[in-house]
């Protein structure tokens, strides 16, 4: 066997394994949600999970793919030597992949992006030092790490918000979650086949342009949202007819304000006019909790678990929705490096340009579906139980609003993180109902764990890749 097959053979190898890891690690992000809310079982989150990453990483994969290979590194300073590059890549998918399978283990959410963007970063700075490096759009990639957190946690924060005004808060939520899903509905399939169909199955060569693809979208989302409607009707507000008089949420916090403001006055003040602010303070606090009693009762009734056993379906469709969204932007953490490689063996020479073949994406896409089957629980179990209490409703908005975040990033060819972007909205989603709701020790591991991929992964690749290099020397 000549060492260019070897070569083939190894990074083939090594690419399917980085790919495991993804699966393993990061595609819990999509289905932990779903999970720690109840609203899939392990075995249903893993068979949607890897239908549609499988989807999106063979579909919709090769838009990212050439930012990982070429984006990173100045091809031109291995010209002279191709082989150096090749060693390069492999040992950058065997460092990521290693640093990923001891997190997998450990059950630590890492960013499977940092991995291979830091194992890429070493080995370009190992090899042809700080000037091989396009800091420009490494500057973009870290940039992206700021931004999708905070714009998912924003777009959730805001859909979260929107969802307890409208339904929550009404006097029949039933009936408002009933007129609100269609229109939900049309959103997250809509924008689902957009970006299937605008220039999303480029590989396929069935990539439409902006306007046919947005009228595709619209009548398709249209479609699921008139099939929904049915469906919806059937569920019933189960309220009795002499429930209590409804009360604004308004005047609930109008409330608690007031018992504030007493409570200071009343540190200033003396004599007989404390004793009288005394009095209107019991008196306040008394109807305030009377009222924090309702909400609690109201909140656990029979028309609020109907609500959320509706969003049990929506939080579904947007997991599908997070799920190939994320096998689009991440496949090419596994495949970018490969793509290069099998160009340089091909070629000799390190091209600025390489097709992406539909078997390395079909690798990919297989390798991130095994990698979730056999060790994603892993993960899952951290995402879904230990950063807060999550519900379909809350599930649903803290994946619609990463979701959106992420295929913005996909067709913009920018590598972000997709653990970045779901913690960033689930903690979007957990401040809306407070900052207490959220597991903030949970919350620093994760970002301690962030911190420490990119150097573990850089150094990681300096050492295969010497061991590389001195193996087929």
């Amino acid at each position: 066997m000549s060492p260019e097959t070897i070569l083939i053979v190894l990074a083939l190898c090594i690419s399917f394994y980085m790919a495991w890891n993804i699966g393993a690690n990061d595609v819990a992000n999509a289905m932990g949600t779903s999970v720690g809310s109840g609203a899939l079982t392990l075995k249903w989150a893993i068979l949607v999970a890897a239908l549609m990453e499988f989807a999106g990483a063979f579909l919709v994969g090769s838009h990212v793919t050439n930012t990982v290979r070429k984006g990173i590194i100045e091809p031109a300073i291995f010209t002279a030597d191709p082989n150096a590059y090749i060693y390069g890549m492999i040992a950058a998918l065997l460092a990521a992949g290693a640093w990923l399978n001891i997190a997998s283990y450990k059950g630590w959410p890492v960013s499977t992006t940092h991995a291979i963007v830091g194992a890429v970063l070493g080995f370009g700075i190992l090899f042809g030092g700080i000037g091989a490096i396009h800091w420009n759009k490494v500057s973009q990639i870290a940039a992206s790490w700021v931004v999708s957190p905070a714009l998912s946690g924003a777009i959730s924060f805001s859909i979260f918000i929107l969802l307890r005004r409208f339904i929550f808060y009404s006097k029949t939520p039933v009936d408002s979650a009933r007129r609100m899903t269609p229109f939900l509905v049309f959103f997250v399939v809509g924008i689902l086949t957009l970006v299937m169909v605008f220039k999303g199955l480029k590989n396929l060569h069935l990539d439409l342009p902006l306007i046919q693809a947005l009228i595709l979208a619209s009548l398709v989302g249209l479609l699921g949202a008139l099939i929904s409607i049915p469906l919806v009707r059937r569920v019933k507000s189960s309220r009795p007819e002499c429930d209590e008089e409804f009360i604004d949420p308004d005047v609930e916090k109008g409330i608690q304000k007031a018992v504030m403001h007493l409570r200071r006055v009343k540190e200033s003040a003396t004599g007989e006019l404390s004793d009288e602010i005394n009095r209107v303070l019991n008196k306040t606090e008394k109807i305030s909790n009377r009222l924090e009693k309702y909400s609690h009762v109201k909140h656990v009734s029979t028309d609020y678990l109907t609500v959320e056993k509706i969003f049990v379906y929506l939080q579904i469709l947007s997991a599908c929705f997070v799920a190939f969204a994320h096998g689009a932007n991440d496949v090419a953490n596994a495949i970018g490096p490969l793509a290069g490689v099998l160009s340089a063996i091909e070629h000799g020479v390190v091209g600025m340009k390489a097709q992406v073949p539909l078997l390395v994406l079909l690798l990919g896409g297989m390798g991130i579906v095994i990698g979730l089957a056999t060790w994603g629980w892993r993960v899952i179990e951290t995402i879904g139980k230990y950063i807060t209490e999550l519900t379909p409703t809350r599930g649903f908005a803290a994946e619609f609003g990463a979701a959106i975040t992420i295929v913005l990033a996909s067709k913009l060819a920018l590598p972000v993180s997709t653990t970045h972007t779901l913690v960033g909205a689930v903690f979007g989603v957990g401040l809306a109902r407070g900052l207490n709701s959220l597991n903030l020790g949970t919350i620093r591991e994760i970002v301690i764990s962030w911190v420490v991929t990119i150097p573990a992964a850089a150094l990681l690749t300096g050492v295969f890749y010497f061991i590389i290099k001195y193996s087929f020397s």
